[in-house]
């Protein structure tokens, strides 16, 4: 198993103690990865190496430590032989409670109060509770439908959108299918994506569906950059046409210094950073030994992905 991440020695540290019997290659860096990825049979990373592709002849097992394998598209019509797994499973709560946080902090404009605490102004205003607010979730996976219980504790009307409706989702107060994206939109105070990077979500949300939304609702973006095209989303921040929004992802990242999301005042900019829980390697480590144990028996892994849905 060859491990590339940052964390690549203390993945190595505990893997090599619980199976002495699987040799542990350590290629935190593109060099190490180039130069071992020949020998890989199963491959430990945060994205999978497309431009090495060709030289992983020996491989036959990625496991990401990401939900997300979008870092796969460009080859998965050639990695039939490849099993593909994931960390789906480790994000939900940690990513619902940078979501309730971000609810918060745009329905009470704590921007704008924390401005005003710098400038020292006491201004009085009054604020409609979360219960009588509306949620919606576009994309109902394990991450999607954390979000939705966790809204739906807080007393919100939750809404979401997914691929098949045909079976209800625990705290959904109505389902819409993914070609009703534009009927539910209208009726959400908040939107929340959650959808995975997809050929088919690229693009999700542009000029005419953040035209389907009202103006004082606000878009909360979890998933990909990919999924929202950032120009019309600016483009209308910009013109008042929707109220604003909490970034955690963009198109291109880091995202550009002379990018307008900086300086909005109706815009709240993150890093990445909504499903880095502080225990990260240990919590991953748990779905790695688990696949390993399995791997090593023969038995079908956990969290399998299928290239062909993206997900």
């Amino acid at each position: 198993m060859v491990i590339n991440h940052p964390e690549a020695e203390a993945y190595a540290r505990v893997l090599g103690e619980r199976f002495p019997q699987v040799r542990v290659i350590v290629a935190p860096d593109s060099d190490r990865l180039e130069r071992y990825i020949g020998e890989a049979h199963a491959l430990l990373a945060y994205q999978f190496p497309v431009e090495l592709f060709d030289r992983a002849t020996k491989l036959r097992w990625f496991q990401s430590l990401s939900a997300g394998v979008d870092s796969m598209l460009p080859i998965r019509d050639r990695a039939d032989d490849i099993i593909v797994t994931n960390a789906r499973g480790m994000h939900g709560g940690l990513i619902a409670d940078y979501v309730m946080g971000g609810v918060t902090m745009l329905n009470w404009d704590f921007r704008k109060l924390l401005s005003e605490q710098a400038d020292r102004k006491w201004n009085f205003r009054s604020v409609t509770p979360l219960a009588d607010k509306t949620l919606g979730v576009v994309g109902l996976g394990s991450i999607g439908t954390t979000i939705a219980r966790r809204a739906k504790s807080a007393g919100m009307t939750v809404l979401g959108a997914k691929r098949d409706i045909s079976v209800p989702v625990e705290g959904i107060d109505r389902l819409f299918g993914s070609d009703e994206l534009k009927g539910l939109l209208p009726l959400r105070d908040f939107v929340v994506l959650s959808v995975p990077a997809t050929p088919e979500t690229a693009g999700l949300i542009g000029a005419d569906e953040i035209a389907c939304m009202r103006r004082d609702a606000f878009l909360i973006n979890i998933a990909r950059g990919s999924v929202v095209v950032e120009s019309e989303l600016i483009g209308a921040l910009q013109a008042g046409t929707l109220a604003g929004a909490m970034l955690d992802v963009f198109e291109r990242e880091p995202l550009p210094q002379d990018s307008p999301l900086w300086g909005m005042a109706n815009v709240i900019v993150t890093p990445h950073i909504s499903g880095i829980v502080t225990d990260y390697v240990e919590r991953a480590f748990e779905i790695v030994a688990d696949n390993i144990e399995r791997y090593l028996k023969g038995l079908p892994l956990k969290n399998l992905v299928d290239l062909r849905r993206g997900y």
